[in-house]
């Protein structure tokens, strides 16, 4: 699929908020600043942005423990999401939830949860909705490798080509699941053929190459609209920080068991560096325009730390708020 240079930005700038977002919370979990567990996505960058940018703002995500990108790629506010990871009132979950609980209904982000596995019926519910309303929406369901042996998921993709539902099952495969590598998990990591005995198109693409997951992701959201899904996507990438926080081996923990070579191997697949080359070899963007829009991003970041920071904690008083509807 030819993508002309101005989608060619738009993906690069979806990745670079998603990535210095993501960096610019290190500092602050070492200082304990914030005091949530965060789990970084750096390094993955390409297929939040890749799928969420081949869907309309229509169309709904879920997301799962790690899932700053989804949330950034798909609409939402990078302040609102700041903000929450601060555990503060103006959160997008109004301090209650934290990095893993992100929601912004209104660009389709219907939410996250650290429960492994644990939003992938939500997203079938939302498609099957979806396919009762004759919406034309398209639901994404973000889920990892781990996730895979979860029964819920067997049951949803049955019961989702059983009814045709508009819902792409895309799975991050990063090889590890928290500490325990693909190996000593799965008897094969080829995880997308796991979709085709229910009757899913499956599909394993390269999640560290933006342009394969942006083709592959329109191509599954076409079908969906007419009609012809559900698909399921194994996109291939690694994260570059620990499980949780930026680094499992430091403060004593040492529970990274991620050989070095390994880590440094992935590092030069790294997807934004990738991207960049290939803006400078098709002249799409100069080094100048790169980095005044990382200069943007960067002034984003800021601004969005200085308004978590100065934003109050929810109050005591109003602990049970949001628990049910008013």
């Amino acid at each position: 699929m030819a993508v002309n240079n101005a989608k060619l930005r738009e993906l690069y700038h979806s990745m670079l908020r998603i990535r210095c977002c993501e960096e610019s919370f290190i500092e602050p979990i070492l200082s304990k600043e914030v005091r949530c567990p965060v789990h970084l996505c750096t390094g993955q960058e390409a297929v939040a942005a890749g799928i969420c940018g081949a869907l309309e703002k229509k169309d709904y995500i879920f997301g799962n423990h790690r899932s700053h990108g989804h949330y950034l790629a798909k609409g939402g506010g990078m302040k609102e999401m700041v903000a929450e990871v601060y555990g503060k009132e103006t959160g997008c979950s109004r301090g209650r939830g934290g990095s893993m609980h992100l929601i912004d209904p209104q660009v389709g982000m219907l939410g996250s949860a650290p429960i492994v596995g644990g939003t992938i019926s939500l997203a079938l519910g939302a498609a099957m909705a979806s396919s009762i309303r004759k919406d034309k929406r398209v639901t994404v369901s973000f889920f990892g490798d781990g996730a895979t042996g979860e029964g819920v998921l067997c049951e949803s993709l049955n019961f989702a080509a059983l009814k045709n539902l508009p819902i792409i099952f895309a799975c991050e495969n990063n090889f590890y699941s928290t500490h325990l590598p693909i190996s000593e998990i799965r008897v094969s990591n080829r995880i997308f053929e796991i979709g085709k005995p229910f009757g899913e198109q499956s599909f394993r693409v390269d999640g560290n190459d933006v342009l394969q997951v942006f083709d592959r992701a329109k191509k599954a959201v076409d079908l969906c609209r007419r009609g012809k899904g559900p698909v399921f996507l194994e996109f291939v990438t690694y994260r570059m920080h620990g499980h949780v926080g930026p680094d499992d081996n430091i403060q004593g923990c040492h529970t990274d068991i991620r050989p070095k070579k390994e880590i440094e191997r992935w590092r030069k697949k790294d997807p934004i560096v990738k991207l960049e080359r290939l803006l400078l070899r098709k002249k799409a963007m100069s080094r100048d325009a790169l980095a005044e829009i990382r200069s943007m991003v960067e002034q984003e970041v800021r601004e969005a730390h200085e308004f978590a920071r100065t934003s109050p904690f929810p109050k005591k008083e109003d602990l049970h708020r949001y628990v049910f509807k008013d």
